[in-house]
């Protein structure tokens, strides 16, 4: 499946549609314009997880797609991006993405190259399909999307993902914090306690609080409640159960205003989500706790992370709601995390 000796002027990237996803994403987008150095690169993707890629250096230009909606808008949409790409004459799509939608939109766009794992019945739209067999099931997400590279014969180096944020994020963020009463040279404990998958992702609201209180008492840690819209209720609960001050940003600020936020966190706190792996990226020293979903695949890849998990037969699970006693998650308690976080602390202080 080498492309050795063919002109790509222009490449098509199709990420994922869920925040985390796209971060693990990011070392295989690296990758693929490392081997392309003089190519055009340009990301389609979902428009809420734009704000991630809008500073990387790998991205020359994005695309914005949301087929949402009624039939009716989503096949209007399909045809309205296929007319964008046919136009931009990209030579090669990469798809990321796993649905059937995207090899059809790739070859609807025209584009000659079409290449992707062959699930979800499109291996016939492919020009270069990789087969799912040939992914280790047992390995990480990231290595997942890298392995698309190995199969196109380019040159993979192994690395962590990395989200670069610009100088205006940062200020935008400080600002907002001091409005909030936080100053410059606090220390800052972010919390991270939704996980819009479903709720047997998320550790207890009061097991939080409990963490930021020790977090605030101890330390005399600001405290903030970093998450989306969909979160504004788990927020407000940890807010409600908590002793100390905090300050609740959950469903206040769009995507790339948390991301300038938790940039500004010395420590965070949260399950497997979206924000933990934007917290990983930014090399924000994170605790993780995980419970139906299994860390091994969809960990936070930073030297600064740490995971707490238990060992249960249930988990993992993967379900979105326990339908038993939720062991996986009520076996942690609040202080082996804070003695976790005590701990890391020390490590990112050595």
């Amino acid at each position: 499946m080498g492309f050795s000796g063919v002109e790509i002027k222009k490449i098509l990237v199709r990420v994922p549609n869920w925040i985390g996803d796209v971060i693990m994403s990011l070392p295989a987008l690296e990758a693929l314009k490392s081997n392309f150095q003089s190519s055009s690169l340009t990301v389609l993707a979902r428009p809420w997880v734009k704000d991630i890629l809008e500073n990387h250096p790998a991205v020359d230009s994005l695309l914005s797609y949301n087929s949402g909606g009624k039939r009716i808008y989503q096949l209007k949409t399909m045809l309205w991006t296929a007319r964008i790409l046919r136009k931009e004459r990209f030579d090669m799509a990469v798809l990321f993405q796993n649905a059937f939608e995207a090899a059809l939109l790739s070859m609807m766009g025209g584009i000659r190259y079409r290449v992707g794992y062959d699930t979800d019945g499109r291996g016939f739209l492919l020009t270069h399909k990789v087969r799912k067999k040939s992914w280790n099931p047992h390995g990480h997400q990231v290595e997942y999307y890298m392995n698309i590279l190995k199969k196109m014969g380019l040159v993979v180096n192994k690395f962590d993902p990395k989200l670069y944020i610009s100088r205006q994020q940062v200020e935008g963020a400080r600002e907002l914090l001091r409005e909030k009463g936080i100053q410059d040279g606090d220390l800052i404990v972010g919390l991270g306690p939704g996980a819009v998958y479903g709720e047997a992702k998320r550790w207890p609201a009061e097991r939080f609080a409990a963490v930021a209180d020790l977090a605030a008492s101890s330390w005399g840690a600001s405290i903030l409640i970093l998450g989306g819209e969909e979160e504004r209720n788990i927020g407000s609960e940890v807010e409600r159960f908590m002793k100390k001050r905090s300050v609740n940003l959950c469903g206040r600020l769009p995507l790339w205003a948390s991301v300038g936020v938790l940039s500004l966190c010395d420590f965070f706190v949260t399950n497997d989500s979206g924000l933990m792996h934007i917290a990983a990226a930014l090399d924000v020293p994170t605790i993780a706790i995980f419970g139906s979903t299994d860390p091994v695949a969809t960990g936070p890849r930073s030297p600064k992370a740490v995971v707490i998990k238990h060992d249960i037969p249930c988990a993992p699970c993967f379900k979105r709601v326990c339908p038993i006693d939720f062991q996986c998650m009520l076996s942690i308690e609040s202080q082996e995390v804070w003695s976790s976080l005590v701990e890391l602390k020390k490590e990112v202080e050595k």
